[in-house]
């Protein structure tokens, strides 16, 4: 007697959880058109990147955004490398800005944007990883579509670079986590202003409006400071968006699929951004709809729910593909890597933030 109220439970969780991944899945179905190049004059630019131990990745990108239209300075803040990424960013042509040490209560990343933010002079701020591989004409295209489309900030999503198999077969599955429970980037409809999702591999901003905002500090202390700053922003009332940049912007994250699980992984959940009662039901939502159906398929157990939630993951694997260069073989079986993926946010959720390149978080 006690099984079918049980049982009853247990599809009126899966029920809800199918349907809040295909509302987000649905809102993909309607989204504004992607960033492309423009000959529009736009005000000055400054690019600031954020680096700590990036001698190696570094080149491509200081080589695309030198001397690139609209852009008058480019920054590097050497976040106390232990490599030659300051040597490397001054002979790319880069004004390198000297890291200092984070203050009590700074994640490093953010404090490396903070300063970056009090040494530019442009009246938008293009923010960079090193790992972004952009086309030249990106930060002038980003900010001519932030100035047409009204906005103070502008985040942007490119494509994926991803060397090796298991990076390309583990990568998809990360990264279905997130277009399960937020719109994609350039959705009309991105959801509520406390959702919001930022990109801190590509984030334009109106200079005069972030320090207004006052700049990183009121996010110094978060390790997912791009979606902070975004939400934060967002709230206050000023016009943010996320764009599509798949044309102009390429990022190289990860090497491997270790990488992406311990690098990326540790930040997909979005610990202390969102809280715990938040995350938990992300979990739910995951393990529920992105995880359990093929594991219900294997043991033979799926029913009409399972093979639907199936469906919508064949669909988001073909709208996903257009990110990946190349995809292979590898790709196309990431569904399987689902349950690994699901796994690496419950490591997330359930472990304290570990160090980042031998620094800990605040």
């Amino acid at each position: 007697m006690r099984a079918a109220p049980l049982q009853l439970a247990g599809v009126l969780v899966r029920g809800v959880a199918a349907a809040h991944v295909l509302r987000n899945v649905l809102r993909a179905a309607r989204r504004v058109p992607p960033i492309t190049t423009t000959d529009r004059p736009v005000p000055t630019i400054s690019v600031v990147v954020p680096a700590r131990d990036e001698a190696t990745r570094i080149g491509p990108l200081l080589a695309a955004v030198r001397d690139a239209p609209g852009v008058h300075e480019v920054l590097v803040v050497d976040d106390e490398s232990r490599d030659a990424t300051a040597a490397v960013a001054d002979a790319a042509g880069a004004r390198v800005v000297t890291g200092r040490p984070p203050p009590p209560g700074w994640a490093g990343k953010a404090w490396a944007l903070q300063q970056g933010l009090d040494e530019a002079t442009g009246e938008w701020i293009v923010f960079l990883d090193a790992d972004a591989r952009p086309a030249p004409e990106l930060p002038a295209a980003l900010v001519a579509r932030a100035e047409a489309d009204g906005l103070e900030v502008a985040c942007a999503s490119g494509c994926f670079e991803l060397p090796s198999a298991g990076a390309r077969w583990l990568h998809p599955a990360l990264l279905t986590t997130l277009v399960y429970r937020f719109p994609p980037p350039g959705a009309r409809d991105q959801g509520p202003v406390g959702r919001r999702l930022g990109n801190g591999q590509c984030l334009a901003v109106r200079a005069v409006t972030l320090r207004a905002a006052g700049g990183f500090r009121p996010v110094a202390h978060h390790t997912v400071e791009d979606v902070a700053l975004v939400r934060m922003l967002a709230t206050a009332g000023f016009a943010v968006a996320s764009l599509d940049a798949g044309r102009l912007l390429t990022v190289r994250a990860y090497e491997s699929a270790g990488d992406a699980w311990r690098n990326w992984g540790r930040s997909l959940a979005l610990p202390g951004v969102d809280g715990p009662a938040r995350r938990l039901g992300a979990l739910v939502v995951l393990a529920t709809a992105q995880a359990a159906p093929l594991v219900r398929l294997v043991a033979r157990r799926a029913d009409l729910l399972d093979v639907a939630l199936l469906a919508v993951r064949g669909g988001t694997l073909v709208g996903t593909a257009r990110a990946y260069r190349p995809r292979g073989l590898a790709y196309w079986l990431s569904p399987l890597a689902d349950p690994v993926a699901v796994a690496a946010l419950v490591r997330s959720t359930l472990t304290r933030p570990r160090p980042w390149r031998g620094r800990p978080a605040p």
